[in-house]
């Protein structure tokens, strides 16, 4: 039964990605994109928190918890082989000074799976690290200037390994490859003396072909600070890493109909970048540093924070130069957490849920008009049991608003709703009879 819904909701959630946006965010105009990945739903509904780590839920920002469990808990013939994949609906409200508007995307976002091996394991999957999508206009007195229009994104493959050093500590270490594409376009267009557009318009075409490898170092340690009181801990860190980006730039003097929109090419010539030496280029992606702890009693309650700073400033784009956008040093600050009023419950089905919360500050690290854009978000959520080894779904709620409206800019209140499945599996048991 586990098995065919897997399917099933893989299938359905594949489908809905492709040709679709998998962000509407206007501030995704501005580097590669917005950033997709925040977790797994279970850390998203806490907040983004993802220094807990467990025996039943895979944690995609640590690769230390791929480590294999304490023997303490679990036994060489039984081990858990984690897998979980998830999936999101985003709805923003985007408000300016002169009007708003309501935009929609759905996304999938992480397939993986982790399995240990004694003191070691090793994770794989595959999500999507940055989407671009936007659709914006530039006007003056309600006649448009520009047209920007963005698609595209960053995936990331990714395979990792965990030791668990001591019963308490562990490491780990995860190997991304990135690849993806990032596509825009800007239409200029031009009026006669009486205000009129003109019959033909100009059109700039973009294309980076993406690719490139990045590391996540991560540690994780848990101890029983009393009788009944766990303390856990973890950090990352992924150093500086260079991205290949394979660049396409043409123009082209296009026809628009009026009435639909659509775009019809009459003259179209490739831009000879390699004479300006941005045929190919590296893009740099800054360094990442996190760290956090909480306690709690062991499978029933946790309570933790976590600090997060990006060296976003490092960010280059030889390609792209935007005159009123700056990068500067990125943080973000979680606080969240879990309740299970008893997982032993045979009366009661939802005494064994897991009831989740959580909020963020975030400093994007982006800057335009000298104008900070940040993210403020709220988070909550419930863990679902299913099955007989401690597979549940998972279902979380996040609203919050990022931007501002100031300084003719473009403040999103957006709501979230994020699904997923966490299954698990003995695949290594050992059959007591032939």
């Amino acid at each position: 039964m586990i098995k065919k819904l897997v399917i099933v909701f893989i299938a359905f959630f594949a489908l809905q990605s492709y040709g679709q946006e998998g962000t509407a965010s206007p501030y995704s105009f501005y580097g590669i994109g917005s950033l997709k990945f925040k977790g797994t739903v279970e850390n998203r509904s806490m907040g983004g928190l993802s220094i807990f780590t467990d025996s039943i839920h895979v944690n995609l920002r640590n690769p230390a918890a791929y480590a294999g469990p304490n023997l303490k808990f679990y036994n060489e013939e039984s081990r858990p082989v984690k897998f979980s994949v998830g999936a999101s609906h985003s709805s923003s409200n985007l408000k300016t000074n002169s009007g708003e508007a309501k935009v929609n995307a759905t996304t999938f976002d992480y397939l993986a799976l982790s399995m240990p091996m004694g003191k070691f394991g090793f994770g794989f999957g595959l999500l999507p690290y940055t989407s671009v999508g936007y659709k914006l206009e530039d006007s003056d007195d309600d006649i448009i200037q520009n047209r920007y229009r963005g698609e595209g994104g960053l995936n990331r493959a990714f395979l990792g390994l965990g030791y668990r050093i001591t019963d308490e500590l562990s490491i780990g270490v995860d190997a991304n490859y990135n690849f993806g594409n990032i596509q825009n376009s800007v239409i200029e267009f031009v009026y006669d003396e009486d205000g009129n557009p003109v019959q033909y318009q100009s059109r700039e075409s973009n294309r980076s072909d993406l690719s490139g490898l990045n590391f996540n170092i991560g540690l994780t340690y848990k101890t029983m600070i009393s009788d009944k009181l766990e303390l856990q801990a973890g950090a990352t860190y992924s150093p500086v890493s260079d991205l290949s980006s394979i660049n396409e730039r043409s123009f082209a003097t296009i026809l628009i109909n009026q009435s639909t929109g659509e775009e019809f090419v009459v003259n179209e010539f490739d831009a000879d970048l390699e004479s300006e030496g941005l045929d190919e280029t590296d893009l740099r992606l800054p360094s990442r540093l996190s760290f956090g702890a909480g306690i709690g009693k062991p499978r029933h309650w946790f309570i933790g924070a976590e600090f997060t700073s990006q060296t976003t400033s490092e960010f280059s784009n030889p390609i792209v130069s935007i005159e009123n956008a700056n990068f500067v040093n990125a943080s973000n600050f979680s606080v969240g957490g879990f309740y299970i009023p008893d997982y032993t419950s045979f009366s009661s089905y939802w005494k064994r849920a897991t009831y989740r919360a959580g909020l963020h500050f975030e400093n994007t690290g982006l800057e335009i008009n000298n104008e900070a854009i940040n993210e403020f978000g709220i988070s909550f959520g419930v863990g679902l049991p299913i099955g007989q080894v401690f597979s549940n779904a998972n279902i979380g709620f996040e609203f919050g608003r990022r931007g501002t409206n100031k300084q003719n800019l473009i403040q999103e209140n957006f709501f979230n709703v994020n699904i997923s499945l966490s299954l698990n599996d003995r695949w290594f048991q050992k059959r007591k009879y032939n």
